[in-house]
């Protein structure tokens, strides 16, 4: 038996793959579907859709020229193969990890990721921009969207697209259908058809009968072109592209070679206006595990490659996110007007239990957040009680929503924000920072934070009690401290905090899940003679004035910390405390908040340290506003 010789050990650029010939890919495919799959079992990450465009991903860097052709890949979870074959092999298995590679396109990583993408649906939009500025610069190179059937949910594609008709630019765009079934049965004849449009020929052919067609009368014009277009698509689809303006080519089969590179050489050459092709795929082709997975692996933890079985942590508390789901459900259970919205994430923020439960008053709306707003705003006009579970990084895409639709109308729609503060490994596209600020600044709006999966079940029920007015409540990402939840959960007095531990020298004001890190921070600093105070302002608005007074009056220092950006409860309470004239009595202030920059991906308790919002962050800052030499006490105490 002939061994064959790896391919993959000589690939260092597309470069290389280029010099490749085209029998030798299938080989080559086997090899870098086997090194995604061993990088992710040690890293853990997004492996289904990467699996799923191994074949595309080889014949775009074969056919087109990366990278100075641009090729740009919609979200980001299918990108670990495309990052193995552009120089980052000898790093895929930091992907993720303190100091790595990012899970997503990022531009300072690599020149083959022209633009970063976390969120979906943003490539044509980009690829567009990219298109129009070669154009005006006078390059002949090529642009390549690929986004997937998902993304294609979301109304800003769309809005790209038409613009993009509109405009006649050359742009190409792959539509890699993995999940809705929207591709009629692929085979030898579809194939066919796809080469046959996408080839200089047919489009030559195209192009002289529309300027024989302009000759004739316009009625006979508008006939000639329906029909060259429903002929087309009665044979290939692609009505709706074709609307928007571009040319249809599809669908295909793209785990097959044969189909992908010469439709992918035809398009390449193609100088005609924006270009659909249409990409039907396998998530989690090839390996078993996924294949046989209802997720299709899309997200998975460590995992062993030969059974597919992903490293399992007994957790030390349920998740903040399934306390949510559970409360949700349980106060639904009561209450026919609860209704809940996701924007496609009903998984990720415990939806699935509450659809599971009333599957009738639950709402997967797709990628579509701006939508998921202004639905849940239509409900609320009617008397339901709308919980919008959307993450914080996501709800920033609706924000135009949550201003003019909700908050100067006043709707109780109640935004339950999943993923406040830093977050992980997904890292900065993905972390929960501006929320605070960006809610807060609205009128009317109540904004809460749970400092623990208590307080959060206590939340969920404020929130069903809150009418005439839209709500928020925030939660980290992960498990909770391990309270004991409250069976019956009375709604919590809006704008009143709580104080958890008394003292005399210090007060730490937490709002959200740094609570936890402020006791730890009182113990220390009562251990250095520093008595200290522990509240937990649970309303960043309205805010807790009569709370905020006392700890202001009955203290030397008073510290605020959260796990958001400036502008947010910081950023209200010195606005208290200085229109109440509270900072002229030798009161010393100090806001922690996130920094001024995006903090990359790493362990969430690595970011809070880079933050300065752990333990010794804080102990550092009362140290500073005391103006006292921390160093030189904890060495003398020593």
């Amino acid at each position: 038996m002939q061994i064959e010789t790896p391919l993959l050990d000589g690939i260092a650029s597309p470069a290389d793959l280029r010099e490749l010939d085209d029998s030798d890919l299938s080989q080559l495919a086997d090899e870098l579907r086997r090194e995604t799959v061993s990088a992710v079992s040690v890293t853990g990450g997004h492996l289904g859709a990467g699996l799923g465009v191994i074949e595309l991903t080889l014949a775009i860097h074969k056919v087109f020229d990366t990278p100075d052709d641009r090729l740009i890949w919609d979200v980001g979870h299918q990108c670990y193969p495309h990052k193995i074959l552009t120089g980052r092999r000898d790093r895929i298995r930091t992907l993720r990890q303190g100091g790595g590679l990012s899970g997503f396109t990022k531009r300072a990583e690599s020149e083959y990721d022209p633009f970063g993408a976390a969120h979906s649906s943003t490539s044509i939009s980009a690829g567009l921009g990219m298109a129009v500025a070669r154009d005006l610069s006078g390059s002949d190179n090529n642009v390549i969207c690929v986004i997937g059937d998902g993304a294609m949910s979301a109304g800003m594609a769309y809005e790209a697209m038409n613009n993009a008709g509109a405009m006649d630019s050359r742009l190409i765009v792959i539509l890699n259908d993995n999940d809705m079934s929207i591709a009629p049965p692929v085979g030898a004849m579809s194939a066919y058809l796809a080469r046959l449009l996408s080839g200089g020929t047919y489009r030559h052919f195209r192009n002289w009968a529309k300027q024989l067609a302009k000759r004739l009368p316009k009625s006979w014009e508008r006939r000639a072109a329906r029909a060259e277009e429903y002929t087309r698509s009665f044979w290939s689809g692609g009505t709706l592209f074709e609307e928007l303006g571009f040319y249809y080519v599809g669908p295909i089969d793209g785990h097959n070679f044969d189909h992908l590179l010469p439709v992918l050489r035809n398009v390449k050459d193609a100088q005609d206006g924006p270009i659909l092709v249409h990409v039907v795929t396998q998530k989690g082709k090839g390996y078993a595990p996924a294949e046989e997975s209802d997720d299709k692996y899309h997200g998975v933890a460590r995992f062993d490659v030969v059974t597919g079985a992903q490293e399992k942590s007994k957790p030390n508390a349920p998740s903040y996110t399934k306390v949510f789901a559970n409360a949700l459900t349980k106060l639904a259970e009561k209450d026919d007007k609860i209704v809940a919205v996701t924007a496609a994430m009903p998984g990720g923020t415990g939806l699935d239990v509450f659809g599971d439960a009333f599957p009738d008053r639950c709402f997967d709306v797709g990628i579509a957040e701006q939508h998921a707003v202004t639905f849940s705003a239509g409900l609320a006009t009617q008397g339901y009680k709308p919980f919008a579970a959307i993450y914080s990084t996501f709800l920033q895409r609706g924000y135009d929503q949550v201003v003019h639709d909700v908050a100067i109308q006043g709707l109780p729609v109640r935004f339950a924000i999943d993923r406040a503060g830093l977050v992980g490994a997904d890292g900065p596209t993905h972390a929960g920072a501006f929320d605070v600020a960006y809610l807060t600044c609205l009128p009317g709006f109540v904004v809460m934070a749970a400092a623990d999966e208590a307080e959060l079940v206590r939340m969920v029920a404020t929130a069903a009690e809150i009418n005439g007015r839209p709500s928020a409540l925030r939660y980290p990402r992960g498990e909770g401290v391990g309270v004991e939840l409250p069976e019956n959960p009375e709604p919590l007095e809006i704008g009143k905090g709580r104080v958890v531990r008394e003292g005399s020298a210090v007060a730490l004001l937490s709002f959200g899940a740094r609570l936890q890190e402020c006791l730890t921070t009182a113990d220390k600093l009562a251990a250095q003679g520093l008595p200290t105070t522990v509240a937990d302002a649970r309303f960043a608005k309205p805010l807790d004035a009569e709370l905020i007074v006392r700890l202001a009056r009955d203290h030397e220092v008073l510290v605020t910390i959260e796990e958001g950006s400036v502008g947010g409860f910081g950023s209200h309470v010195l606005k208290f405390l200085s229109d109440e004239a509270l900072l002229e009595n030798g009161l010393k202030v100090r806001s922690m908040v996130l920094p001024d920059v995006f903090i990359d991906q790493d362990k969430p308790a690595a970011m809070y340290k880079q933050a300065g919002l752990d333990a010794d962050g804080i102990i550092a800052t009362v140290f500073s506003a005391l103006g006292r030499d921390q160093a030189a006490e904890t060495g003398e105490r020593a």
